[in-house]
């Protein structure tokens, strides 16, 4: 984890007056993990949207405050594979488990453990890590029925906590920090205090405009796409500084093309015109954005083109 953080020296050797860590946020698709990652950093990092397997890396974060660090590790949803894209996603998500200092392990305040969950029970049990249940969406349900599913997941494994969240309004988000800085070891920081993310501005950039992609497009398009920055330069004019960016969205059929690009062009419209205006959010300047469309038939079965696309699975050993 230390080497592919870009970390080198010694482990957590001396005692300090701060507490740091790796911290993980496991989970199936869409259970809520990057929006609780949002929530607790204070700025979008990871994209979110109501479809599955939105996140496609490991996203780090950083976390600091008067108590210490904490490097969360965002992954992919745990799923069952059904391309070399989704292999490489299962297999981010999974490798994290073994290499950080605590495993957050959301789910949904249900009953019923579905076949995702019984396989993460499964990679669970072969792990040493201390893992917190974090039982997330908690507004969806009401407070006598939080004991039942806390019941529920007690059957399957020994937890060193049990947290209820809502990682969408940040209710008890608090009391889970409390809970991740006890667990974690007194130790000197591994990064700068006002770091935030050791994601590259490009990739962030990229990640937004396909969270844009998938809150426009249809549900059997969002998984095929992918986003490249093709030019990321800031000039100044008359105004003040100014960023263009030159990006291009990849699918993998021609009919998803035109959707992509809609009638007159209004759906590629759309979705530069909503992406733009994360990005200068996050910037913090005016943002000149171009998008272009290109088609890449099964390009989430080819080893080239995902390594090509930022999904390199040599680059995360």
């Amino acid at each position: 984890m230390l080497a592919a953080s870009g970390i080198t020296g010694g482990a957590k050797a001396e005692n300090t007056r701060t507490k740091t860590g790796f911290v993980t946020f496991i989970g199936r698709p869409n259970v809520g993990k990057s929006t609780l990652m949002n929530q607790i950093i204070g700025q979008k990092i990871a994209i979110t949207s109501n479809k599955p397997q939105t996140t496609r890396n490991r996203i780090q974060t950083v976390y600091t405050d008067e108590r210490g660090q904490i490097v969360f590790v965002d992954t992919p949803g745990i799923h069952k594979a059904k391309n070399k894209l989704g292999e490489y996603m299962v297999g981010a998500a999974e490798k994290t488990i073994s290499e950080v200092d605590l495993i957050c392990w959301l789910v949904e305040p249900t009953t019923h453990l579905g076949a995702a969950e019984e396989h993460i029970v499964e990679k669970l049990k072969e792990c040493k890590t201390p893992i917190v249940l974090v039982i997330n969406k908690i507004d969806t349900i009401k407070k006598e029925e939080i004991l039942p599913v806390i019941d529920c997941y007690r059957k399957e494994l020994d937890f060193v906590d049990i947290v209820p969240v809502c990682a969408r309004n940040g209710n008890n988000v608090d009391d889970l920090l409390d809970v991740i800085f006890s667990h974690l070891d007194y130790g000197p920081m591994y990064y700068d205090e006002d770091t935030v993310t050791d994601q590259p501005m490009k990739q962030i950039v990229a990640e937004l405009i396909r969270e844009k992609a998938l809150h426009a497009l249809n549900d059997e398009i969002p998984h095929g796409i992918a986003v490249v920055i093709d030019s990321f330069k800031e000039r100044r004019n008359a105004r003040g500084p100014i960023t263009d960016i030159d990006a291009t969205i990849i699918c993998e059929r021609d009919s998803h093309k035109g959707i992509i690009i809609g009638k007159g062009g209004e759906m590629l419209k759309k979705i530069g015109t909503n992406a733009r205006y994360e990005i200068e959010k996050q910037l913090d300047m005016k943002v000149n954005l171009k998008l272009w469309v290109k088609v890449k038939k099964e390009w989430r079965d080819s080893d080239i083109l995902l390594k090509n696309f930022g999904y390199d699975k040599k680059k995360d050993k």
